[in-house]
């Protein structure tokens, strides 16, 4: 015979009121029934827990050590069950995203994510695509954010938005840039202007899709890890480079030398995908992070056409 939940919570009170017909009322049971509860209980031990006396119920020695025991487990289970309840299960939510997207996106997502849960306990990791995605594969990551993910049967993928490309660069670029060609499309653009990231990112390997170009066709091969790096080096007039709209406000910001120009229609763009395994399950942690982040995505690109306004 097993012990239960239920028999340790029926002893607890018993021990509380030292009467079996108020123990029974406390718990919502009757008077038989909560009897034979603590017989069982007694059974399963093999101990006996109270002495039955006529006006009394008094706890034995070996009553009194079960008792604090099955305080503890009582306690633990309240523990678990608000927990749960809360969907936290008193473990970090471990979330992935691609560094063109990061710095960009997670400040906005954090502070929604906090105003409607201050206790959640998130931790972000950085890195790109492939490594990502070998985390969120093997469990150590719960769910990430990736750009143009292609499907596959083993993820839950939902979309967020797509995050339109504009062209950065100095002044006098953009305007020789626009001399060349009538309509700015990417194939139109000079393969030996363009900086890219280096190899791996794959915000890198969208420009160069869009221009149909191959690394070796472009300018300057700087093994650059970053668009904050990138966006100083267009901005003194080192070139040009593609600039997803949720980085410009802050790269514009970081950089007011550099100057943008809109891509004519259709504007090229990637499309921005939040991921989880198929095995693990959805639940309300998945859908409140889905909402967070397609928030913090249309406040970014809100702010980016006040700079840069579609034509």
């Amino acid at each position: 015979m097993k012990i239960t939940l239920k028999q340790l919570q029926y002893f607890r009170a018993l021990a509380q009121c030292r009467n079996f017909g108020r123990a029974a009322e406390m718990v919502n049971v009757t008077q038989p029934a909560l009897s034979m509860q603590i017989r069982d209980l007694e059974a399963a031990l093999g101990v006996q827990l109270v002495e039955r006396l006529p006006r009394d119920v008094r706890l034995t020695r070996e009553g009194r050590g079960v008792l604090e025991r099955a305080e503890r487990v009582l306690a633990e289970a309240m523990e678990l069950e608000a927990s749960a309840h809360h969907a936290t299960l008193g473990a970090a939510l471990n979330l992935g995203m691609i560094p063109t997207v990061a710095p960009y996106l997670l400040g906005g997502m954090l502070a929604r994510l906090r105003a409607t849960d201050i206790s959640r306990d998130l931790r972000l990791r950085e890195a790109q695509t492939a490594d990502l995605l070998a985390a969120l594969r093997d469990g150590r990551l719960d769910a990430v954010v990736l750009a143009d993910l292609v499907y596959s049967a083993d993820l839950h993928v939902e979309p967020l938005f797509r995050d339109h490309f504009l062209l950065a660069g100095s002044q006098a670029r953009l305007e020789q840039s626009a001399k060349e060609s009538e309509a700015l499309r990417p194939m139109a653009l000079r393969p030996d202007q363009l900086l890219l990231l280096d190899e791996g990112h794959c915000l890198a390997d969208q420009a160069l899709d869009l221009c149909q170009l191959d690394r070796r066709q472009t300018r300057l091969d700087l093994g650059a890890s970053s668009l904050a790096t990138l966006c100083g080096l267009v901005a003194q007039g080192f070139g040009l480079t593609f600039l997803p709209e949720t980085a410009v406000p802050a790269e514009a910001a970081a950089a007011p030398e550099m100057r943008l120009r809109r891509f004519d229609a259709p504007e090229p763009a990637r499309e921005l995908v939040l991921a989880r395994r198929q095995t693990s399950g959805g639940g309300d942690w998945f859908d409140d992070l889905h909402t967070h982040l397609c928030a913090a995505g249309d406040d970014l690109l809100s702010r980016a056409r006040r700079i840069a306004p579609q034509i």
